[in-house]
C-alpha cells in the first residue's frame, strides 16, 4: 500500500493488515496486543476511543451524534465494562450552518441521557472550508470493568447468539444517500446495549457489536483464535424483510453489512437457552436466535463456516472491499 484507500477504514482484511504491519510494530505492548474493542486498565478501569465520519449526518433511525455516544458505550459493553464517562471532540468545516450543529449536540446530549453516561471533557477544532465534511467527531469512553472475555475458556459446543436482525443500519445510510433511487422504511438500529451487561456475570464468554465489516469479519476474527471451527447455519439468520430485498436486488451479502444495535455472544452450551431467554425479553433482542456453534464436525480450526439454506457448506473470510465507506 503506497496510498490511503477507502477500504482502510472499512473494518475488513486491509484495516487488519494495517494494524499488524504499522501499528502494532510501532506501539505494540501487552494491552494494545489484544486488539479488543475496549482495553481493561489496571484497578478495575475499562478504556476506549472511536472516530465518526458517517455520511449523511442524519439518516432513518439516527444521527452522528447518537451514533457516536451508542458506538462508543457498546464498544464498552461488550468489552464487559459498565459505561460510565465519554469524551466528545468535534472537528467542525468553516461554514456549518449553527441549526445542524445545535440538532447534532442536542442528539448527543438526548443519547447520552439514555445510555447513563456523562460527558465530562472534550475539544473543538475548526478546519478550512472544503477541508473538512461537515461535522467529524471523536469520543473516548471509560468504564467500570464487570469482567473479562474468556476466550481461553471457549469449548466445543459452546453457541452463537445474534442478538437481532442483520444489515438495517448499513442499509437505512445507503437508502439516506440516494445513491439507488430506492426507497424503505428501514431505520438504522442505533442503540446502546446496556441489556447485554449482566449475562457477563451470568457467564457469557465473549461478546462483540456486528459494526464495519459484518458478522462475517466478527466471526471471523473470533474463529481464527480458536482451536475450533465455527458453525454459522444460514437459515437461522434473522434478516428484515427490507435488507433481504435489498440484498436480492443489489447484491449485497448481507453477511457484511454493519449493524449499530446488534452484538454477537458467545454462551456456553448449557446456558445458551437462558441467554436466549434474557436477551429476548428486552425490545432490542426480541429476534434474537441462536445461529450456529463452536464445533468440530467440519471444518480446520480457526475456519468461519457457513451452512447454506442448500446445504452446502461455504467458507466465510473478513470484507476485502469497502462495501459502504462512511458508514459510521
Amino acid at each position: 500500500m503506497t496510498k490511503v484507500s477507502l477500504e482502510l477504514g472499512s473494518g475488513g482484511r486491509l484495516m487488519r493488515d494495517f494494524i499488524a504491519g504499522k501499528i502494532l510494530p510501532s506501539f505494540g505492548n501487552p494491552i494494545l496486543d489484544e486488539l479488543s474493542d475496549a482495553v481493561h486498565l489496571p484497578g478495575g478501569v475499562a478504556f476506549t476511543t472511536d472516530s465518526y465520519v458517517v455520511d449523511p449526518l442524519f439518516f432513518p433511525g439516527g444521527d452522528i451524534g447518537r451514533l457516536a455516544v451508542n458506538g462508543t458505550v457498546n464498544d464498552l459493553v461488550v468489552s464487559g465494562a459498565e459505561p460510565r464517562f465519554l469524551s466528545l471532540a468535534l472537528i467542525l468545516e468553516e461554514g456549518l450552518e449553527t441549526d445542524v450543529l445545535d440538532r447534532v449536540i442536542r442528539s448527543v446530549s438526548a443519547a447520552a441521557r439514555a445510555a447513563n453516561v456523562r460527558i465530562v471533557t472534550g475539544d473543538t477544532k475548526v478546519v478550512r472550508r472544503g477541508q473538512g465534511d461537515k461535522v467529524y467527531i471523536n469520543t473516548a469512553g471509560v468504564g467500570r470493568s464487570v469482567a473479562r472475555p474468556r476466550l481461553g475458556k471457549i469449548r466445543r459446543g459452546d453457541k452463537v447468539i445474534l442478538t437481532g436482525t442483520l444489515g438495517d443500519h448499513s442499509l437505512a445510510v445507503m437508502l439516506a444517500r440516494g445513491d439507488f433511487g430506492l426507497s424503505s422504511s428501514v431505520r438504522s438500529d442505533c442503540a446502546p446495549l446496556l441489556f447485554l451487561l449482566p449475562l457477563w456475570k451470568k457467564g457469557a464468554l465473549w461478546m462483540r457489536d456486528v459494526t464495519r465489516g459484518g458478522l462475517a469479519t466478527v466471526l471471523f476474527e473470533l474463529a481464527e483464535r480458536l482451536h475450533y471451527p465455527i458453525l454459522v447455519e444460514e437459515d437461522k439468520i434473522p434478516l428484515s424483510k427490507p435488507v433481504r430485498a435489498a440484498s436480492e436486488l443489489l447484491g449485497i451479502d448481507p453477511f457484511y453489512m454493519a449493524c449499530e444495535g446488534k452484538a454477537v455472544v458467545i454462551a456456553p452450551a448449557a446456558k445458551a437457552a437462558e441467554f436466549l431467554r434474557l436477551i429476548r425479553r428486552h425490545p432490542l433482542g426480541r429476534k434474537a436466535a441462536v445461529i450456529g456453534e463452536v464445533q468440530d464436525r467440519v471444518g480446520r480450526p480457526g475456519e468461519l463456516l457457513l451452512r447454506t439454506e442448500a446445504g452446502g457448506l461455504r467458507l466465510l473470510e473478513p470484507l476485502t472491499s469497502e462495501l459502504l465507506p462512511r458508514i459510521c
